[in-house]
């Protein structure tokens, strides 16, 4: 199995399981991570979902030793690699529930992307981050270019790619790429405190926010509003937000349950 899954209450956890190549991306396991993506955005019980690599790598990249057998390709149409790259970095930017990425090693070229694509980022102490594309005169294509700006700033993003340099972890917790860098023992604790957080939170509403909030750089502060107002019409009729008032009123914790 090239990806592996298991769940533990609300969070499912979901990792690339090619140690051998550093969970290079091939054909396969791109496909498998679309397909286990599109299983746990559609499933109620999932409400938070951890990515991570097996192994002593997180994600290597496009697994370039295929590309080289499959031969040039500049006169071909869009290979079925990047067409499963593409819909795999849009759909899990824009899964309706929280998503973490544990990074317990190497995260490059489109492994990198990868990871920009989910909402947080935990590094182990030893993981290393590069724009690997520009070690092969090739420009991202895994979304990066979008993903990195936004994630890191413009400029920041600007040298990161055009130098291919190589950031440690402290340098990438230094320019925020990651949030947090914890030794690597500890790292899938520290994933599981923040997954179970999040997945225990009213997930409903934090869907509408994380889609308000990625989509507001395209709107007018009016246009924004009226967003943030159908967001909270919708919500409003949710059995989390029944229980958040039942809760003020008889002052307790909220019980959510992402309905």
């Amino acid at each position: 199995m090239k990806v592996l899954r298991s769940d533990d209450g609300a969070v499912r956890t979901l990792t690339l399981n090619r140690p051998e190549v550093r969970n290079a991306l091939d054909t396969e396991l791109l496909a498998g991570l679309l397909s286990e993506l599109r299983d746990a955005a559609a499933d109620p019980e999932v409400r938070c979902l951890v990515l991570t690599g097996a192994g002593k790598g997180f994600c290597a990249g496009a697994d370039v030793k295929a590309w080289v057998e499959e031969g040039p390709e500049a006169d071909a149409g869009p290979s079925p690699w990047v067409e499963l790259a593409h819909a795999l970095v849009t759909e899990l930017a824009a899964a309706p529930l929280p998503t973490v990425a544990l990074l317990n090693g190497a995260a490059v070229g489109a492994g990198l992307d990868l990871a920009l694509a989910c909402d947080f980022r935990i590094a182990a102490a030893e993981a290393r981050f590069a724009c690997a594309y520009t070690w092969l005169a090739y420009p991202p294509d895994a979304g990066g270019t979008w993903l990195l700006p936004r994630v890191i700033g413009l400029e920041r993003a600007k040298r990161f790619v055009y130098t291919g340099e190589l950031w440690d972890a402290e340098t990438a917790l230094a320019n925020g790429l990651v949030s947090r860098v914890v030794p690597l023992p500890d790292l899938t604790a520290a994933g599981a405190a923040l997954a179970a957080e999040l997945a225990s939170g009213p997930t409903v509403a934090i869907g509408h926010a994380k889609r308000l909030l990625d989509t507001s750089h395209s709107r007018t502060l009016a246009e924004q509003l009226r967003e943030e107002a159908a967001a909270g019409q919708a919500c409003s009729r949710t059995d989390d937000h029944r229980e958040a008032l039942a809760a003020a009123a008889e002052k307790r914790e909220p019980r959510f349950r992402g309905r």
